[in-house]
C-alpha cells in the first residue's frame, strides 16, 4: 500500500467514510487545494495539454538568478562570446528536463514515484530524502533568502525601515505567498504561471533595453584567457548553468496530469523550450550587463542605468520570479516528503518544507552567515544531480517509457519493484559508480585527484557518462536473468 495520506477518500479502503467521486477534470479549478498526493492519478483525471508546460518552465526561468549567472562568466575572465556560448550549452541540459517529463503522463505518478523503478522501494525512499527533499529544501531557503535581500530593498524604496520584526515579518509574507500556490497546486500554478511569465518578460525586458543602451560591444577581457586556464572557465560556467535544469529532476510533477495519450515529443519540447528560451535570452542579458556595469553587485549596479520610476518595479519583479520557482520546489519537496514513508497529506508535507526552509533563512539572515555555507554547498550537487538524472533519462530509454502507474504504487515485499530486500541494485550501483567517479574530477569546494591533473572540472560529464552506462549494461543484464 503507499506509503502516504491522498487528500481525499480512496475507493479501496477497508474502512472509513464512504468514497467521494474526485471532481471531474473540467470541474476542477485553481481555487480547489489538489487532492492528490504521491498516489496514482486516473485517467478519468487527466486533463490540459503540453503546451501548458511551457508558461510552468518559463516562469520559474525568467528570474534574477540566471541574470546573475551569467553576468559572473565574464567575472571568470571569459569574453562576451565565449559567455553567450557557455550560455547556450549549459542551457541545453533542459533538454534532460523534458526528456524526463515524458514519464508524468505514461505513468500518471510524480517522479518521486517513478523513480520506484530506478532504485527500488526502500532505495527510492533514501533518494527521495536527499535528491528529493534534502536539496529541495536548501534550494528554497537560498532562493528565500534572495527574494528578502530584495524585499527589504523595496521596503525602503517605501519608506519602511527593514529592522528585525520587519524583516521577519516580509519572509513570513514571502513564504505564505509561496506555500499558497504549493499547498492549492497542479491547477493553480497552470492557471498562475501564464500572467507570471508575461509579467516578468516585461519587467525583463526594461532591464534588457536599459542594458542593450549601455552595453560595450566591442568590449573584451585586458588578459583573455587561453588553453587549460579557458578550457576550465568554460566547464565551471557549463556546470554552472547546467545546475539548474539538473536540479529539477522531479519534472514529471507538473505534467503527470496530462492525459496518457499526449505526445512524448510535445511534453519534451514544450518543457525544454519553457527553461530553455527564457534561460539564454536573461543569461545573455547577464553576460552584456557585465560590460557596462560591474555585476560584483548586479543589483545595486543595475539599478544606477535602469530609470528611477522602475526600480520598485525591478525589485518586486525580483521577489515574484522567486515566489514562482520556490512554488515548483516547494510542491516536489512535499511531494518527496510523501514518498520517503511519512504518512502525512501533501498539503501538510508542504507546510513541513516552508517552516524547515522559513527557519534556515531566518538563521541565516539575522544570525549567521549559515546560508552561504549552503551555498557552497550546493555547487557540489551537481556532482549528485548530474548522475541521478543520467539513471533516470536511461531509465525511460530503455523502458521506452512505458511504466504502469498503478504498480508504482505498490510497496509490498511481492511487488514488481521491491527487487532485492527493497533496493535495485543497478540503480544503487550506478548512482554509486556516477557519483563517486564525479567526485574525484570535482573542483569547487576541494579539488578532486582528477580535477589536479587535469586542471579542469570534469565532474558533469564524468558522473552522467558513468552512471547511465552502468546502469543501462546492469538493468541489461538484469533483465537477460529474469530479475527486471
Amino acid at each position: 500500500m503507499a506509503s502516504t495520506l491522498p487528500d481525499h477518500p480512496q475507493s479501496d479502503s477497508p474502512a472509513g467514510p464512504p468514497f467521494q467521486q474526485p471532481p471531474h477534470p473540467q470541474q476542477e479549478r485553481s481555487g480547489r487545494v489538489e487532492v492528490h498526493g504521491i498516489d496514482h492519478i486516473p485517467e478519468t483525471e487527466r486533463r490540459g495539454r503540453a503546451r501548458e508546460l511551457f508558461s510552468v518552465w518559463a516562469a520559474a526561468s525568467v528570474n534574477y538568478l540566471n541574470l546573475v549567472v551569467g553576468g559572473s562568466l565574464v567575472l571568470t575572465g571569459l569574453s562576451p562570446w565565449q559567455a553567450f556560448a557557455v550560455v547556450v550549452v549549459g542551457n541545453l541540459f533542459w533538454l534532460s528536463t523534458g526528456l524526463l517529463a515524458v514519464s508524468g503522463p505514461a505513468a500518471g505518478a510524480p517522479s518521486e514515484v517513478i523513480t520506484r523503478a530506478l532504485y527500488g522501494v526502500r532505495g527510492n525512499r533514501v533518494n527521495n530524502a536527499v535528491t528529493g527533499w534534502m536539496i529541495s529544501v536548501c534550494y528554497f531557503a537560498l532562493n528565500l533568502a534572495a527574494a528578502a535581500v530584495a524585499a527589504f530593498s523595496l521596503a525602503e524604496q517605501v519608506g519602511i525601515t527593514p529592522d528585525t520584526p520587519i524583516k521577519i515579518a516580509i519572509v513570513i509574507a514571502i513564504v505564505v505567498l509561496t506555500l499558497t500556490i504549493s499547498v492549492y497546486g497542479h491547477a493553480m500554478i497552470v492557471r498562475l504561471y501564464l500572467p507570471i511569465t508575461l509579467a516578468l518578460a516585461a519587467s525583463f525586458a526594461v532591464v534588457g533595453y536599459a542594458i542593450l543602451r549601455h552595453a560595450d560591444f566591442g568590449w573584451s577581457q585586458p588578459e583573455p584567457l587561453s588553453g587549460g586556464g579557458l578550457w576550465a572557465a568554460v566547464l565551471a560556467g557549463v556546470t554552472l548553468i547546467a545546475s539548474g535544469p539538473l536540479s529539477y529532476t522531479t519534472s514529471a510533477d507538473f505534467s503527470r496530469y496530462l492525459p496518457a495519450t499526449t505526445s512524448p515529443r510535445a511534453v519534451l519540447g514544450w518543457t525544454a523550450l519553457g527553461g530553455f528560451l527564457p534561460s539564454v535570452v536573461v543569461g545573455s542579458l547577464g553576460v552584456l550587463g557585465a560590460t557596462a556595469v560591474d555585476m560584483t553587485d548586479p543589483q545595486a549596479a543595475l539599478q544606477k542605468i535602469l530609470p528611477g520610476w522602475f526600480t520598485p518595479v525591478f525589485l518586486l519583479s525580483l521577489v515574484v520570479g522567486t515566489i514562482a520557482v520556490n512554488a515548483l520546489t516547494a510542491y516536489s519537496a512535499g511531494l518527496a516528503l510523501q514518498a520517503v514513508g511519512i504518512r502525512i497529506r501533501r498539503t501538510l508535507s508542504v507546510l513541513v518544507d516552508g517552516t524547515v526552509a522559513v527557519a534556515l533563512t531566518l538563521y541565516a539572515l539575522l544570525v549567521s552567515n549559515f546560508l552561504d555555507t549552503v551555498s557552497n554547498v550546493l555547487q557540489l550537487t551537481v556532482v549528485l544531480l548530474g548522475p541521478s538524472t543520467a539513471i533516470y533519462a536511461a531509465d525511460i530509454l530503455l523502458r521506452r517509457n512505458r511504466y504502469d502507474g498503478r504498480a508504482l504504487t505498490d510497496e509490498s515485499p511481492g511487488g514488481p519493484f521491491w527487487y532485492r530486500a527493497g533496493v535495485n541494485p543497478a540503480g544503487a550501483l550506478a548512482l554509486l559508480a556516477g557519483v563517486t567517479t564525479s567526485a574525484l574530477c570535482v573542483d569547487t569546494l576541494y579539488t578532486g585527484p582528477i580535477a589536479a591533473l587535469t586542471g579542469v572540472d570534469l565532474a558533469l560529464p564524468v558522473g552522467i557518462a558513468v552512471a547511465g552506462t552502468v546502469y543501462a549494461l546492469l538493468m541489461r543484464r538484469a533483465k537477460r536473468h529474469g530479475r527486471a
